[in-house]
């Protein structure tokens, strides 16, 4: 899933603690400036016993504009009471308890300990923060905010007693007085401002992502002591101000003047929008905190990053509607098509609502490639959110070389970057390095695509391929359906239990069923096209069946009949258990409908074109075809079927128990869709299997 992100809550923090650990050193170097202060506060604002409702709300609607749940809930704990680990190469730090508790959260804090510590990074004891907490940005924040986001954390969350864990930083990071040096330089306490010059919605926007947005924290360069160079558009440093940064290996873009105010607001309310995909940190902010925001607030954020100028204008590449030229001929092209096209089309177009684009996406055409590479090595999920409830997981690609990696990197930005440059093969190994991504154990070796440009016959193999990735375009007259050989094969027949060709001309000529006879090849070819394409036969001396036939010795490799090939086929189901159509189509309405439409009438794009097939209708499989078949479709469905829903390599596919699959396959191939004639030759000799339509 290409796209632009920020680091994810702990690698932000991460890398905030570099601040920290710059100081510490500097400190111990005697350069630190010793500032006492001392560990009580003057009270500015009391909560007694009974608060204003309306402010406990507002202080709600604050939180959630701040993220604080992001950082202060570990993952499946109890909200706001910290625990969550943030590694560090300087070692680790956990966040706190802001729960009321009065022993381990804000129980026992005034207000004045907790704007202080809000404002200039010292605790209610007096210690300091490392600027893992983002106290430079939330020192702009309104007196009026604070005092409702503190009614709130007060009155608004449930106490948790859950003790805060001391952080384990190593020596001599674990020295937190040279931070007071570093506030002294670096520190602004200046609360917003809003610009007279500037109407109501660019000043609303300019105060929440300087001050609870904190998006400079990640989009700000940085400068030789960590700090960010600019706070605010305004001063010497201005124009650096959300102009972009490299952070923990990802690209966290230039904000200024991104996206059209409409496209942003879609962008923080959905996570997606038609240029990109939130994922990794980004996507947990889109989860906890932008997605809620009201219209009208994420609209100013969206005019106040819109009117910031930049000498990095944003590239606009458009989809073409076809596959770039060097799809077909080049490495990076190939193993593009194989692994990349069935999410992101091969125009790079993404498919709306589900897949994000690659033209027009600024990871793609960012001067760093960083995410690129983050995304592809390690994989992502999108948010999950109201108007998009069913997140999308793109797997890791790790089993993939270096070589291979930047290959495809290379031909994706080549083609829509908009004169970005290649990915070279040794930044993807310093990345693969510092992310140690898992690579996938299974023992299905996928074949590469890219190496048959390696084959003295590699334009009939590539052929071939074709012939099997666009069936419906290449052979309009054998085609009578909108299904492509690779609506069943996946990936051109190279994924495991997706029913691959590995090895399968081996099997050939060979005994079948259905046929009561030993059939070809060719034979078993044609059948897919008079059944699952519901069309007519390739003529078997044709250099078209030659090509497939080809592609389909190529993937043999070295393969004999009588070899058992893991992954091989679909699987099987238990053919004993009995479907429930009635769950099926509940299961399909849930995990199916988005690709293959609310009526399986197959996705199409604007330009009409099928995207994804129709799984019942007139265009459809007809009720010869295995599909067809409650426990055929069931086994290929348990094993490949949503896309997306996991991080299996290569496509997310899978991950219906056997009962679901039953059910939907029995909903599914029930359903209206063309006669086969020739049916009433079908099994001569052999039993007919009991989910046969016919």
């Amino acid at each position: 899933m290409a796209d632009d992100r920020t680091t994810s809550p702990s690698s932000s923090l991460g890398r905030r603690l570099g601040v920290a650990a710059a100081l510490a050193a500097a400190a111990l170097a005697g350069v630190a400036v010793w500032i006492l202060i001392p560990p009580s506060i003057e009270k500015t604002f009391e909560l007694g016993a009974s608060v204003d409702p309306a402010l406990v709300e507002r202080g709600r609607v604050v939180a959630r504009l701040g993220d604080c749940v992001a950082c202060h809930t570990m993952p499946g704990g109890p909200e706001m009471a910290g625990g969550r680990a943030l590694e560090t190469p300087m070692g680790t730090i956990w966040s706190t308890n802001i729960t009321p508790d009065p022993k381990t959260g804000l129980g026992g804090w005034s207000f004045g300990a907790f704007d202080r510590a809000m404002r200039k990074g010292v605790a209610a004891d007096g210690h300091r923060l490392y600027p893992a907490m983002p106290y430079p940005s939330y020192a702009k924040v309104s007196d009026d905010d604070m005092k409702a986001l503190w009614a709130y954390l007060v009155k608004g969350v449930e106490p948790v007693a859950k003790p805060n864990r001391a952080a384990a930083m190593h020596f001599p990071f674990d020295q937190r007085f040279g931070l007071a040096f570093w506030n002294a330089v670096f520190l602004d306490a200046t609360p917003f401002a809003p610009d007279p010059t500037k109407d109501a919605a660019w000043n609303r926007g300019a105060y929440l992502v300087q001050s609870l947005g904190h998006c400079g924290a990640c989009h700000t360069p940085r400068g030789l002591g960590f700090q960010e160079k600019a706070m605010s558009e305004k001063g010497a440093n201005g124009g650096l101000f959300l102009a972009g940064e490299t952070v923990e290996n990802w690209n966290a873009v230039n904000l200024r003047d991104l996206w059209p105010v409409a496209d942003t607001v879609e962008f923080l309310k959905t996570g997606r929008n038609r240029f990109a995909t939130a994922g990794g940190g980004m996507a947990e902010v889109v989860l906890h905190s932008t997605q809620g925001v009201s219209d009208e607030d994420l609209t100013a954020i969206a005019t106040y990053m819109k009117a910031l100028p930049t000498d990095r204008p944003r590239v606009v590449v458009a989809a073409t509607g076809r596959a770039p030229e060097t799809t077909f001929t080049t490495r990076g092209g190939l193993a593009y098509a194989q692994f990349c096209t069935d999410c992101h089309r091969p125009d790079g177009a993404g498919v709306s609502g589900v897949f994000p684009p690659l033209a027009g996406n600024p990871a793609v055409s960012a001067k760093d490639p960083a995410s690129l590479v983050h995304v592809t090595l390690t994989g992502g999920t999108t948010a999950a959110t109201a108007s998009h409830p069913r997140p999308w997981t793109m797997p890791g690609f790790a089993r993939l070389s270096d070589r291979e990696i930047a290959e495809i990197l290379s031909f994706v930005r080549e083609n829509w970057g908009g004169g970005a440059g290649p990915v070279g093969e040794a930044e993807v190994k310093a990345a693969r390095a510092t992310l140690d991504p898992k690579i996938d154990a299974s023992p299905f070796e996928t074949p590469r695509l890219a190496d048959l440009l390696a084959q003295p016959n590699k334009d009939q193999l590539v052929r071939g391929m074709r012939l099997n990735a666009e069936t419906r375009d290449l052979l309009p007259h054998n085609v009578g359906d909108d299904l492509n050989c690779t609506s069943c094969h996946l990936n051109a027949g190279t994924v495991a239990d997706g029913s691959p060709y590995v090895g399968i001309t081996a099997f050939f000529p060979s005994y079948q069923l259905r046929a009561g006879r030993v059939i070809t090849m060719e034979d078993r070819i044609n059948g897919c096209f008079f059944r699952s394409m519901n069309g007519k036969p390739l003529d078997p001396a044709s250099d078209d069946m030659k090509a497939m036939i080809a592609y389909f010795e190529w993937m043999k490799g070295e393969t004999k009949a009588g070899d058992k090939v893991p992954g091989r086929g679909v699987g099987k189901v238990d053919p004993s258990i009995r479907p429930d159509p009635a769950n099926g189509e509940k299961i399909y309405a849930a995990q199916c409908a988005v690709c293959h439409g609310k009526d399986g009438e197959g996705l199409k794009d604007t330009a009409g074109k099928i995207v994804y097939p129709p799984l019942w209708g007139d265009r459809s499989f007809n009720i010869g075809a295995g599909m067809a078949r409650t426990y055929t479709a069931a086994a290929f469905v348990k094993r490949n079927m949503p896309i997306g829903f996991h991080a299996k390599f290569p496509l997310g596919q899978g991950g219906l128990s056997d009962q679901e699959a039953v059910d939907v396959a029995e909903y599914f191939s029930h359903m209206p869709r063309p006669d086969f004639a020739a049916k009433v030759k079908d099994w001569p000799k052999d039993p007919k299997p009991k989910d046969a339509r016919y």
